[in-house]
């Protein structure tokens, strides 16, 4: 099997970041890298150029890293409430999950990706909870969320 050296253009998921030389399969980088615009060869011409990509990529770097400071600067400042159904013995009926979190944070209009909250287990008691959630490789924030009890019998019963 034949392999190939390429420098990668931009970011491929599972391959590497823009700048960086590495090894594929002939095929892979023929038909798809190369034809889509992701990566080059490896020629000593193209190796010269190689530097003006990694300044590139140290800039696109320093941009994500400040955007998620931003973005944990916000998202440590919000407090959001969840109300949970109890029964008549203090059991809770469902769950606080991180796809209501995520929902909660949308409505405030953070976006971020789902999988970035951090929670163990759904949060099925009341009181107020911690939730990390990791924005870059180097930056996470702590989130605190407060689940509060509501009893529907507590209402009364006028219906």
């Amino acid at each position: 099997m034949a392999n190939s050296e390429v420098i990668l253009r931009e970011k491929v998921e599972g391959l590497g970041s823009e700048a960086d030389v590495v090894k594929v399969r002939s095929g892979y980088a023929r038909n798809f890298l190369i034809p889509q615009g992701k990566a080059f060869e490896a020629t000593k011409a193209n190796l010269r150029h190689l530097e003006a990509l990694k300044t590139a990529r140290a800039q696109r770097e320093a941009e994500e890293l400040a955007g998620a400071q931003e973005l944990a600067t916000k998202i440590s400042k919000l407090r959001p409430k969840f109300t949970l159904e109890v029964g008549g013995s203090g059991k809770a009926f469902g769950s606080v999950t991180s796809i209501d979190i995520h929902k909660e944070l949308q409505a405030a209009g953070i976006e971020i990706d789902r999988t970035a909250i951090e929670l163990e287990k759904p949060i099925k008691k009341s009181g107020k909870s911690d939730v990390t959630i990791s924005l870059h490789p180097e930056i996470s924030t702590t989130l605190t969320v407060t689940v509060e009890a509501h009893s529907p019998d507590a209402e009364g019963e006028t219906e």
